[in-house]
């Protein structure tokens, strides 16, 4: 996987497997040279170059650190640059006149370039060990962390091996502490540290765990994979906002379809999405399909072609199922439809925003998506011209062929819209005039 052949890391000592963090030997860190991997600083941001050179000519260490590396590394293009460092933020902040300070449980500086962002981390150092009070929670995790410490102590902190490894602008090496360079080239994704310990400090761990794993199509370390599906609970823990920023990382990453099969093996999905868990596990005649997997290779299919994604029509998809569910009780609870619909989508997205916090940009357009797919099948008259003009209507149309591909709706229908968007507006009234007069004629024999 790596471009080059330097695999024999085992003379680093065995750190992981039944340690706390606590417990973890610093040992000397392993340095590659600039000749035996392909790390080159043409492919490296510009704007990181800049905060590292500065950092380093006020004398201060700096590196960039974490993914950015491990995908320079595997050859892949990185999507953020991470600087990792000995200075303080404040010594941050008095460098760089843009540098904001930000973080509660970890203090750190964002540096702005125009609408980038660099992001620089102090060096954390080793947590005391405490029992639970005001730094850690009686569950193990974390609630404050600004210890600094030196560069070996901030690299067993990280979460995964991989996402350990420093890379110096000053000699081009890749400084490694953890074997992150072994597990990299054998495409292994371990935890640093005691699994339990490391996911009670941060349950969004587990989260991440699987993320990097369908990401980098990597193997999750069998001791690492153990816990995960124990402790999914603690997951209920973590704040409903975070969450969300962490689901979006989940499933817009390029790589939602797997993801989403390993949140479901692990049973992680069940904290992120009960009522859609619920709803799936339940098999129901003549409705053998679900249009989640086929919204999730869409999505996959879209961030891949760099075409933008919203957070919006993935709820709408990720929560169809649960809603599509409390609308049949409504219903046969003597609703109209269109109360019906009104009543489900609000009990599906109050529900769900206690474990998933849905901004009110996104609740808002999930909500239009689901009003409007009753509206396609009513193509007399102006309707059809209404519904075209209406501002979500490309969402609601690639909403109804998702469900047009798992049997929901006629394929015709589908047909119908996608040709009434493609022509020019006289035949737009010709189509609708023939639809309308066919109608009518049913109506007439059926009167006969």
């Amino acid at each position: 996987m790596l471009l080059y052949g330097r695999t024999n890391f085992e003379q680093q000592c065995d750190l992981f497997p039944g340690n706390s963090l606590a417990e973890v030997k610093i040992s000397a860190p392993v340095t590659i040279p600039c000749s035996e991997h392909p790390i080159s600083q043409a492919h490296i941001d510009q704007n990181a170059l800049k905060v590292l050179s500065r950092l380093n000519e006020a004398g201060f260490d700096s590196y960039l650190v974490g993914g950015c590396v491990r995908d320079l590394l595997l050859g892949r293009e990185p999507k953020d640059f991470d600087v990792a460092t000995d200075a303080k933020p404040e010594e941050v902040r008095r460098l760089f006149r843009r540098a904001r300070l930000i973080g509660r449980r970890f203090r750190l500086a964002h540096v702005r370039f125009g609408r980038e962002i660099i992001e620089v981390a102090t060096f954390r150092g080793m947590p005391k060990p405490v029992s639970a009070g005001p730094r850690q929670t009686v569950e193990g995790r974390i609630l404050q962390d600004n210890v600094f410490g030196s560069q070996g102590e901030d690299a067993i902190r990280r979460d995964f091996t991989v996402n350990a490894l420093y890379y110096d602008i000053r000699d081009h090496s890749v400084i490694d502490y953890v074997g992150g360079i072994d597990d990299l080239s054998r495409g292994l994704l371990r935890v640093i540290g005691d699994p339990e310990v490391r996911y009670r400090e941060d349950p969004v761990r587990l989260l991440r765990a699987l993320r990097f794993a369908a990401k980098l199509g990597f193997k999750i370390e069998p001791a690492t994979a153990a816990p995960i599906r124990e402790l999914g609970r603690l997951l209920l823990g973590v704040p409903p906002a975070r969450m969300f920023e962490e689901v979006i990382k989940l499933f817009h990453g390029g790589c939602a379809l797997q993801t989403y099969e390993l949140l479901r093996h692990y049973r992680l999905f069940e904290y992120l999405f009960p009522l859609t868990e619920e709803a799936l596990a339940i098999e129901r005649d003549g409705y053998p399909l679900t249009l989640v997997p086929n919204a999730l290779a869409n999505t996959d299919s879209r961030v891949q072609a760099d075409k933008p994604v919203t957070p919006a029509f993935l709820f709408a998809a990720l929560l169809w199922e649960p809603l599509c569910r409390q609308l049949e009780t409504h219903m046969a609870r003597g609703h109209t439809r269109h109360e019906a619909v009104q009543t489900a989508t609000t009990s599906v997205l109050t529900q769900q925003s206690q474990r998933i916090a849905i901004p009110r940009r996104f609740s808002a357009v999930v909500r239009e998506i689901w009003m409007l797919q009753s509206r396609f099948n009513r193509r007399t008259g102006k309707q059809p011209f209404r519904l075209l003009e209406h501002r979500r209507f490309r969402a609601a149309y690639d909403f109804l062929l998702l469900r047009i591909e798992v049997g929901e709706e006629r394929s015709d229908l589908g047909d119908w819209w996608t040709r009434f968007q493609a022509v020019e507006e006289p035949e737009r009234r010709s189509m609708v005039r023939k639809l309308s007069a066919g109608r009518k004629r049913v109506r007439k024999r059926q009167r006969v």
